[in-house]
């Protein structure tokens, strides 16, 4: 896969990340001023035990999938790669089967366990996701490794509609029954999505049926491995991930017994905890995961092409790429940190606008310190995805490891001191998140033996997100006294986008290909090539 190909695969998963994030908003807003933080504490309660077990069942299966699928075409193995997938299929089925059971009979005993009580519908409402959920992660798998991303796309963009619109609908009729039962609508509406992406991308396998057989026929006759074989394989690629994968979602639910317990201790009640907690996980966090969207977008795509370009031994490529996943999440971590970072509580009052004054500004604060994460953890997603293409997984795990280690004894520690309470775990996630970029960038540059260049991989994205920074903090003081705040919030996020590009231009961050990747975007390239705005 060419460098350019396996950035438009990401493109068409980010456009599509874009698409679930905005009909997310439209889902987390609303559902936040329904329930306030209250309800939001019950649903971000179970919401980490519920991504932890998904994590086990699926988490590095999708992944090791399209590794072997795309090392398998690329030998011209095809009936080889689709007896790969229909192992998979198998075996997640009965993973998401095993996991579903596991949280239906023993959802009571598990939020006790995590004292939280009235979170016990927000955690049943999640079981028939954990049966969906792995089987449409197979079909996900299949597709990225043929390196085709639309039908994951597409089954993203019907998972979230149907989400939202459940989601809303149960919290809303079932809000006369209590919070706690309308947070349990909400989580059931993860469920109805995870049904309807399921469908949705079945369908699409049945309509490629024939072209896939055709595509067998035509193949290499190669010696066909043996079920074993092909699970020993997906194994040995797949445990090492879903441990990786494992580590945030075991460090957040080791964030939600340790936050409670610690915020008690130094005074707060059950109650002021569970708000206080709401605005970390249910307000706050969520904003840090809108980048996310791109940035797993890449990290889904590097694996199929840099798997490809190891089994063909093409180290250039591999280097090649990987400079331009690096190059591409920093163009979009670093202005989104420094964007949330001077314009959190504005950002918080115009979305959370129901929440009270003393919420809005305790949750601008949280968001303040979050949002340089954005910075690591993107990072984080690329050059795991990376090491992972390369057959490298357990490294990245080492390195994530050390990271929530460090994140566990900060929690602890600053959570317990009463002037920084629940910043402590802001604080804590920044800093995991940080040592395990720092590490994993370590670790690829070994491996692939990188020349990174530092001014146009990080200075030129630097300047042009401090400039962009400026841009709306300034923007934002300026027109608060004549517009308000909710309005002058807009207008500072318009103005701070339309800075950013133009800064991208004019420190030469952005080139002509970068446009290729955009429906008729080279129109716009041939366009600035002829200003001299850009180089080929």
């Amino acid at each position: 896969m060419s460098k350019n190909n396996f950035l438009k695969g990401a493109a068409i998963l980010g456009i599509a990340g874009v698409i679930v994030k905005i009909l997310g908003a439209f889902y987390r807003i609303p559902l936040s001023n329904i329930i306030k933080t209250e309800g939001m504490g019950y649903y971000q309660t179970a919401y980490p035990l519920y991504v932890l077990l998904l994590t086990l069942s699926t988490a590095g299966f999708p992944v090791a999938i399209a590794k072997l699928v795309s090392e398998k075409r690329a030998l011209g193995d095809y009936k080889g790669a689709h007896k790969v997938f229909k192992v998979a299929l198998s075996g997640l089925f009965l993973a998401g089967l095993v996991t579903s059971l596991f949280v239906f009979i023993n959802a009571k005993s598990i939020v006790k366990t995590l004292g939280n009580e009235k979170a016990y519908y927000s955690l049943i409402a999640l079981v028939p996701a954990l049966f969906f959920v792995p089987i449409m992660a197979a079909f996900r798998g299949f597709f990225q490794g043929r390196q085709v991303m639309t039908p994951t796309a597409l089954s993203q963009i019907v998972e979230q509609f149907f989400r939202v619109t459940a989601g809303l609908v149960l919290t809303y009729i079932l809000l006369d029954r209590g919070t706690h039962i309308a947070a349990g609508g909400a989580s059931f509406g993860g469920s109805m999505g995870a049904m309807a992406g399921a469908v949705v991308i079945i369908f699409i396998y049945l309509s490629k049926k024939s072209e896939i057989r055709k595509e067998i026929e035509t193949g290499l006759i190669l010696e066909e491995e043996s079920a074993g074989k092909i699970i020993r394989d997906i194994l040995s690629i797949a445990i090492p991930i879903t441990i990786g994968s494992a580590i945030v979602p075991i460090m957040n639910t080791i964030d939600t017994l340790l936050v409670f317990k610690r915020l008690q201790s130094i005074g707060f009640s059950a109650g002021e905890a569970n708000e206080l907690y709401g605005q970390l996980t249910g307000l706050a966090q969520t904003l840090i995961n809108l980048p996310q969207v791109f940035s797993t977008a890449l990290a889904i795509s590097l694996v199929p092409a840099i798997s490809e370009a190891n089994v063909k031994k093409r180290f250039d490529e591999i280097r090649g790429i990987s400079i331009s996943g690096i190059r591409v999440t920093l163009l979009i971590g670093l202005p989104c940190a420094f964007g949330l970072f001077v314009l959190s509580r504005p950002i918080i009052n115009l979305l959370y606008f129901k929440n009270t004054p003393e919420s809005i500004a305790s949750t601008g604060e949280i968001l303040s310190i979050l949002s340089f994460s954005v910075i690591f953890l993107t990072l984080v997603q690329s050059l795991t995805a990376i090491l992972q293409g390369l057959g490298k997984p357990l490294i990245s795990v080492k390195n994530l490891l050390i990271g929530a280690v460090g994140k566990v004894v900060l929690t602890f520690v600053l959570t317990g001191i009463e002037g920084i309470n629940i910043k402590g775990a802001a604080i804590s996630t920044v800093t995991a998140y940080f040592i395990a970029a720092g590490l994993d960038l370590i670790s690829v540059k070994k491996y692939t033996r990188l020349k990174l260049n530092i001014k146009e991989l990080f200075i030129k994205p630097l300047v042009s997100s401090l400039g962009m920074a400026l841009v709306a903090r300034v923007s934002y003081l300026a027109l608060l006294g004549i517009i308000g705040d909710r309005l002058s919030t807009v207008i500072a996020i318009f103005l701070g986008v339309i800075s950013y590009g133009v800064l991208l231009l004019v420190t030469g961050s952005l080139t002509y290909e970068d446009f290729n990747l955009l429906p008729k975007g080279d129109r716009i390239g041939n366009l600035l090539l002829k200003l001299k705005l850009i180089k080929r």
